[in-house]
């Protein structure tokens, strides 16, 4: 949606639970030498400043990684690195933490169709091996899919703020299974009081491990957690969920891992 700027909730709980779980991934897919492809449907300006008015406007950055202490890891270290080329109130977005873990060899393909937030990731993430595009993410990654490398992590976090999004992100995924079957999956979702996002979990006709947190944002008025889908997880994969519980508490409260087998195959 051409209205949502992230800025308003950037370093907010459910951020906190995505982007861990993001640097993990990362971090195990580029043990190995061979190159990877990262791309996003959504992907923000890229850098946030917590002191902006956007972010002291909601206050949701200091339910989140203002009261974090982080152990080291893959995270903690993403955003050492960037607070120390930006500011101590710079927030590294999910294209910054891919593109400081990545390396020269892998390519990344971010979009972005908010003008505003285009500009922005531009200036933020400018490098010969990230390609940045102006067009609507779930159609963008289906037209350049299967990339090369064929190995890689697709991210799919939309705002969900069209009630059809939810039936839309499962119908992207599973077309994106179909046509790059190599690709591993992350999408994002919140948990709000309508259940919406059940919607998407039962449109996924296939394989997928899930894991879902809760947390107090906003005296419980706006999200009540936030919830990640795995499909495709590269092996161990499924371990950067605990990760997340261990790095996010005692913010983020697991409400359930699970591994889903049985749907439509």
């Amino acid at each position: 949606m051409l209205s949502y700027q992230h800025a308003y909730h950037a370093g907010n709980p459910a951020d906190l639970h995505k982007h861990i779980v993001l640097a993990e991934l990362l971090a195990l897919l580029t043990r190995k030498a061979r190159p990877i492809t990262y791309m996003e449907t959504h992907a923000g300006r890229g850098l946030y400043d917590l002191t902006a008015p956007e972010a002291v406007k909601t206050g949701e950055a200091a339910e989140g990684i203002a009261k974090l202490s982080l152990p080291d890891g893959p995270y903690a270290s993403t955003l050492a690195s960037v607070r120390a080329s930006h500011g101590a109130d710079a927030y590294p977005g999910s294209p910054l933490i891919a593109r400081t873990l990545l390396r020269e060899t892998d390519q990344l393909h971010l979009m972005e169709l908010h003008s505003q937030e285009f500009a922005a990731l531009k200036g933020a993430l400018a490098a010969p091996n990230v390609a940045i595009h102006n067009r609507d993410g779930r159609e963008g990654v289906l037209a350049i899919s299967p990339p090369k490398p064929r190995k890689g992590l697709v991210l799919v976090d939309p705002s969900y703020e069209v009630k059809t999004e939810y039936a839309d992100t499962a119908a992207f995924a599973m077309k994106l299974v179909a046509k790059w079957p190599e690709a591993s999956i992350l999408i994002w979702y919140p948990i709000l009081r309508a259940g919406r996002h059940v919607e998407l979990i039962e449109g996924l006709k296939l394989k997928f491990h899930q894991d879902e947190v809760q947390f107090q944002l906003k005296d419980g008025k706006g999200m009540r957690g936030s919830g990640l889908i795995l499909i495709n997880a590269p092996f161990g994969g499924e371990a950067a969920f605990e990760a997340a519980h261990r790095q996010g508490a005692p913010i983020l409260r697991a409400i359930e891992t699970t591994a889903r087998f049985d749907r439509g195959r």
